[in-house]
């Protein structure tokens, strides 16, 4: 059997092996017992794997997701860069809809600014320019972040195999124009029963949401597959993440954006 054969085994097996983990809602071993921890190459295919997978049962891609977006979570896991999952609208929920804690394993939620695309990025290297020029407008979000591998127990090709983490995320109903906000310097809370749990600011995210969603802008062209009109690009966490524990309502208000609210139900 050739090398390639073998990486295309790999890759079928873990893929079908996380697919498992989430539908039973039982962990697994991290992947990357099996593969290189510096292979990102097939951590992204073992990604791309299920995606394909949940796309041919008919299930719709609405956007992305960025993470690692945190230089502190960067230099915890050895990487240099961030990393990006893939969105379905069976992730989206709205504002304070109930979304059943039965259907995930060990939550955690973040607060997050969402952009969503009125206009294709295909450039081989994105300004801030064009991004602004393709941004309809901005959204406060709160993404739900659930690992399939034991414990959390994560390193940079775990989490990238399993989508980068990716459960389900919650947009708020307040559309802003990016000319309206302050990226950088707005300030986030993110608390549950009246108690603040996670508190930060844009630039917690890279610098500036931008830099992350310019990033993930050209990654994308390169490989073959980039944003188009319509998508929503969740652009990282502006604080620590917040275990999720017990049933109840997560609230995220940020300067300009507003509210947007998690509810777990039983």
């Amino acid at each position: 059997m050739s090398d390639n054969e073998t990486a295309n085994e790999t890759v079928l097996a873990l893929a079908a092996r996380l697919r498992e983990a989430e539908q039973s809602r039982r962990t697994i071993a991290p992947v990357r017992n099996e593969i290189s921890p510096d292979d990102a190459a097939i951590a992204y295919a073992v990604q791309r794997a299920n995606v394909d997978a949940r796309s041919a049962k008919g299930e719709r891609i609405v956007g992305r997701k960025i993470g690692l977006t945190s230089p502190a979570v960067q230099r915890q896991l050895g990487v240099d860069q961030p990393d990006f999952g893939t969105l379905f609208a069976s992730m989206a929920y709205g504002d304070n809809e109930p979304m059943p804690l039965s259907s995930l394993i060990q939550p955690k939620v973040e607060a997050e600014i969402a952009l969503v695309l009125e206009r294709d990025l295909t450039k081989d290297r994105h300004t801030f320019a064009d991004l602004i020029g393709a941004t309809a407008y901005a959204l406060a979000a709160i993404e739900v972040v659930d690992s399939r591998i034991d414990k959390w127990d994560i390193h940079f090709v775990d989490t990238v195999a399993d989508n980068a983490s990716s459960a389900m995320f919650v947009l708020g109903s307040r559309p802003v124009l990016l000319r309206d906000l302050d990226l950088a310097g707005c300030a986030m809370t993110l608390s549950q029963d009246g108690e603040v749990l996670s508190r930060g600011t844009g630039s917690a995210c890279l610098g500036n949401p931008l830099n992350a969603a310019a990033w993930l802008a050209d990654r994308m062209v390169q490989l073959g597959t980039p944003l188009r009109a319509g998508d929503v690009v969740l652009t990282g966490a502006l604080g620590p993440m917040v275990a999720v524990t017990r049933p109840g309502t997560f609230t995220t208000q940020i300067d300009g954006l507003g509210s947007v609210r998690a509810t777990f139900t039983d």
